[in-house]
């Protein structure tokens, strides 16, 4: 009988992948538990062959078994979703046992730390500068610089962290890569620590990642001889959404409250436990091997456009029709993106507004489709990439709501440390509420007679939208972080693409 394949992936088995490898185990068949292909909507996806049948359950083995399933879905490899990307990052995604190092060797593993220890730290550095690879957690800061800051700071000891606290709505890619290619982010961080002269990694990990945290350990556990004398091991936090923060992270990390930390001193130079630290994202550090590769490098800088080179995982959420994990080159637009690749809303209805990068990413109107998925086009655009993740709305949202949400997930998320976070979310709450009811009533402070002798009349819906604006400005401004600087995006996007639905 022909070995079944089936993702051990947690979303997968949210949709009961253990029980439908359970009825093929029942029904004689080997099974092989692999990393997910990403296409999310097929979940549970069995693969038999190179052919896959979903989304199935456990009353489906029997059909399949036979020949008689109405669940077949052709050779996965040839699928449009799958057959239209450029994978290099999630280049072993569906074909690899997550933590089986003789698949992650078959597949090109250890090739991009084995050429970094024969061309040695500098020109390790020279590569990955050349390569244009940019943060993908979301500032897209130069990675070859950051390494070549760390490189330089003299200090008995570094170290790399590696931000897995994937905290934005609508994104998975850290995780996936995590539970289904755990080796490729190992020997990412060995390379960065060769290139650095860092000796020790930490990988921060939110505890709603159970299955990440148990397959990073077991990898850690697996690979130390191959990636010593480099050493690793998993911190886990407790799911603030501001220890996505690189400071906020460390703090935590050190087990402190996890708070924004004032630069400088950057993390380059004084970060986990006053020590020069590379901290890099999940998907930054797994693109390290294949740069590192044979022509690797000229392969990554060859993608993309302008300053934004290689290859993004893009994530596919909320209402639309085929949501799942698309890694392509720099430059496709959001419009391919989101009616092309994923097939419009999963209601049938149109498309009314698009939110990319995460709680905090702007809100983009249909008219705005054209616009190439690039760090420096979105940011013209009062917009930016994030991590990658996309979420899709009909026109059935309120987005004087979601703007409203905006600032309530700034108020319950805040560190506390900058005043224009902590009070800012909280009082844009209340403006927005206001406008929503056209316009402020009085209240009874400004009718007290003791305090006033005449009672000031309410605002109109005009002056609470001026009042907005500028508090948005300041929070933009004044904020420590990116999480109260970069709240005003939904809400001022929101405002201005859709005014009807804040009353005007």
């Amino acid at each position: 009988m022909s070995r079944v394949r089936i993702s051990d992936d947690s979303l997968a088995k949210a949709c009961g992948a253990d029980a439908v490898a359970a009825a093929f185990e029942q029904a004689g068949a080997s099974v092989e538990r692999v990393s997910s292909w990403g296409m999310h909507w097929l979940e549970p996806l069995v693969e038999i062959d190179g052919e896959g049948f979903g989304p199935t359950s456990a009353d489906d083995v029997a059909a399949i078994l036979d020949g008689t399933s109405d669940k077949a879905v052709g050779r996965i490899e040839d699928h449009p979703f799958i057959a239209g990307q450029q994978r290099l990052t999630f280049a072993r995604a569906g074909k690899t046992r997550p933590t089986n190092l003789e698949d992650y060797e078959a597949t090109g593993g250890w090739a991009g730390l084995n050429r970094a220890r024969e061309i040695g730290a500098d020109r390790v550095l020279e590569e990955v500068t050349q390569s244009g690879l940019r943060g993908r957690g979301g500032a897209g800061f130069p990675a070859g610089i950051k390494w070549q800051t760390v490189a330089k700071a003299e200090a008995e000891q570094k170290f790399i962290v590696c931000n897995a606290d994937e905290g934005d709505s609508g994104t998975f890619a850290d995780r996936m890569l995590m539970e289904g290619d755990p080796y490729a982010l190992i020997e990412g961080m060995a390379i960065a620590g060769l290139a650095v002269g860092a000796g020790h990694g930490f990988i921060y990990l939110r505890s709603e990642y159970p299955d990440a945290i148990s397959k990073m350990e077991e990898a850690i556990s697996l690979s130390s001889r191959v990636v010593s004398p480099f050493t690793l091991e998993v911190r886990v936090g407790a799911g603030a959404y501001v220890c996505g923060e690189e400071t906020s992270l460390l703090n935590s990390l050190e087990g402190k409250r996890g708070e924004v930390r004032a630069k400088p001193p950057l993390p380059a130079l004084e970060g986990a436990f006053g020590k020069p630290t590379v901290v890099n994202n999940v998907l930054t550090l797994a693109a390290v091997p294949h740069i590192l590769a044979e022509g690797g490098v000229a392969l990554y800088e060859g993608l993309g456009i302008a300053r934004s080179k290689g290859t993004m995982p893009i994530q596919l959420a909320g209402n639309i029709r085929y949501g799942g994990l698309y890694e392509t080159a720099f430059g496709i637009t959001l419009g391919e993106l989101v009616n092309d690749i994923g097939g419009g809303t999963a209601s049938g209805r149109p498309v009314k507004a698009v939110q990319v990068g995460g709680p905090l990413g702007a809100y983009i109107h249909p008219s705005q489709f054209d616009l190439p998925f690039d760090y420096e086009a979105y940011a013209a655009a009062d917009g930016l990439i994030g991590h990658g993740g996309i979420t899709v709305f009909d026109d059935s949202a309120d987005m004087g709501a979601m703007a409203r949400f905006a600032f309530e997930f700034c108020a319950a998320e805040s560190c506390g440390k900058c005043t224009p976070c902590r009070i800012g979310a909280v009082r844009g709450v209340e403006i927005v509420d206001r406008i929503r009811a056209g316009g402020r009533e009085p209240d009874r402070l400004e009718l007290a007679p003791q305090m006033h002798n005449t009672v000031k009349a309410p605002r109109g819906k005009a002056e609470e939208i001026e009042l907005l604006t500028d508090l948005c400005e300041v929070m933009k401004d004044g904020s420590l972080c990116a999480l109260g600087g970069f709240t005003p995006y939904p809400v001022m996007s929101a405002l201005k693409h859709w005014p009807e639905d804040f009353g005007a």
